[in-house]
């Protein structure tokens, strides 16, 4: 399919959504059975991305016998997420920008096999115990991994009008959050160890944890192939199309120069983009530290399966799940798709949780006893709460918003790459502050990032009640 040719203009900073009784009747015009192609067209997509989760988050469990194994240090260990997170990132902007061109579900095969290859990669070679060799998979699985988000967000603009996705940003939560829930629960039985006839998983064997995920991922890449279709018209709907899109004869791809020039230039992207680096900072910080943080803060000892372990790694996700949602709904129902204003509420609100924390972690009571363990998990699920809730709605929502049908892959590249430059930068740091002055470092080091945050969002806001204003004074000045 051949590229239309650039528009003259970037299209209008925040399209105007349709409101009340419009949007009602808009959307009572779906066709039978739309909803249901709809829902399964988005449970492949949204299983298939939690299955690159799962090829994520088995790091973070594998940590201690890395560390065990190798005398690796948080500084090594941080590095190694370091350079994940630089590979994810560059390869949102690139994928991102080629995603536009080679349409969605192309990009998610491609990752798909990717990220299995480098992961059973991980799980067998990693025998030299070489840091720069380990490291070096792991940034090839981000590059794969980056994929992903640009993919299943491309295809879903095409599949919701605006109004519509605050809410799919929450579910969009819950599909990823339900990858790093299988994690949570099929890890601990990974490392307990098991027999199944002749097949004999070792106690403690923290490879398994990259040799058995990418199983799943397998499986998910034979039903992508056969089930997600683009848009609603190769699936045999032909004219749903969102107010603040392009016709359907233009299709969904977009050429690289067109989405390019119209992303980067657009008035709000980069507003989002400092915002979301934050939002990576903290989100990555506490969710691939955590299990380091029960074995050597908490001295839990995870072969156990202790219960704090188990609560906590299944409420952070539910919780998640949960903010998600909420902000997204919100975002949809009370602000008529507008997402500033939400997001800056929550960075506060994550910024008031940190220093909370970092202020009880002080005085010196988080620690190896039920009281100590109770208030180290609490702020775990409180920080993950509020950082996946920004993480949905800026992270999914806007760049729909923002890029439509037909370059939503290139603005999630855009957005989500400062997510992983947020982490690149901030994991390090926080790994050689951990090692020179222990635990207490890590929520203060985490605590001015949600402030940025919520400042980013504050001149979106404004932006966005500029433009407005520069809208109606124009209409006004023609009639």
């Amino acid at each position: 399919m051949s590229s239309p040719p650039p528009s003259s203009a970037p299209p209008p900073a925040e399209p105007a959504p349709l409101t009340g009784s419009a949007f009602t009747r808009w959307r009572n015009t779906y066709p039978r059975g739309f909803r249901l192609r709809r829902g399964l067209n988005w449970f492949v997509l949204g299983a298939m991305y939690a299955s690159y989760y799962m090829c994520r988050y088995n790091f973070r469990f594998a940590t201690p016998g890395m560390v065990a194994e190798f005398e690796f240090n948080k500084s090594n260990i941080t590095d190694m997420l370091s350079a994940w997170a630089l590979a994810y990132g560059t390869g949102q902007l690139v994928n991102g920008l080629l995603t536009d061109r080679i349409g969605g579900r192309t990009a998610m095969l491609i990752g798909a096999v990717g990220t299995i290859i480098v992961n059973l990669t991980f799980g067998f070679g990693s025998f030299v115990g070489s840091f720069s060799t380990m490291a070096l998979i792991w940034l090839l699985n981000g590059w794969f991994q980056s994929f992903g988000a640009p993919g299943m967000v491309k295809i879903n603009a095409a599949w919701f009008h605006r109004r519509e996705r605050g809410t799919f940003a929450g579910i969009f939560g819950f599909m990823i959050q339900s990858g790093q829930f299988a994690i949570n629960n099929l890890a601990p039985i990974i490392l307990a160890g098991f027999t199944i006839g002749t097949w004999v998983v070792a106690k403690d064997d923290w490879r398994w944890m990259f040799r058995l995920p990418p199983l799943i991922t397998a499986t998910m890449v034979v039903l992508l192939l056969l089930i997600p279709k683009e848009s609603p018209e190769e699936a045999g709907y032909p004219g749903l199309v969102n107010d603040d899109e392009a016709p359907p004869d233009e299709g969904v791809r977009a050429g690289i120069k067109e989405s390019f020039v119209t992303i980067f230039t657009h008035p709000l992207i980069w507003f989002y983009a400092v915002a979301y680096a934050c939002t990576g900072a903290v989100r990555n910080s506490s969710d691939q530290l955590a299990i380091l943080y029960f074995v050597e803060q908490l001295q839990l000892d995870l072969s156990k399966k202790p219960a704090a372990v188990f609560y906590t790694m299944n409420l952070m996700p539910l919780m998640a799940v949960l903010g998600s949602f909420t902000a997204g709904w919100v975002s949809d129902r009370f602000f008529k798709g507008h997402r500033s204003p939400v997001a800056m509420t929550l960075y506060y609100f994550e910024s008031l949780v940190i220093l909370c924390a970092a202020g009880v972690i002080y005085m010196g009571v988080v620690g190896p006893t039920p009281g100590g363990v109770f208030l180290g998990c609490l702020f775990l699920v409180l920080v993950s709460l509020t950082a996946n809730s920004t993480h949905a709605i800026v992270g999914a929502a806007a760049p729909m918003d923002i890029g439509g049908r037909r370059m939503a892959g290139f603005a999630t590249g855009v957005i989500d790459s400062f997510q992983y430059y947020g982490t690149a930068i901030a994991l390090p740091i926080t790994g050689r502050l951990i090692d020179a002055y222990g635990w207490g470092v890590w929520y203060p080091t985490m605590a001015g990032f949600g402030m940025i945050g919520g400042l980013a969002m504050w001149r979106v806001t404004c932006k966005q009640r500029r433009l407005k204003q520069q809208a109606e004074a124009a209409s006004i000045g023609e009639t």
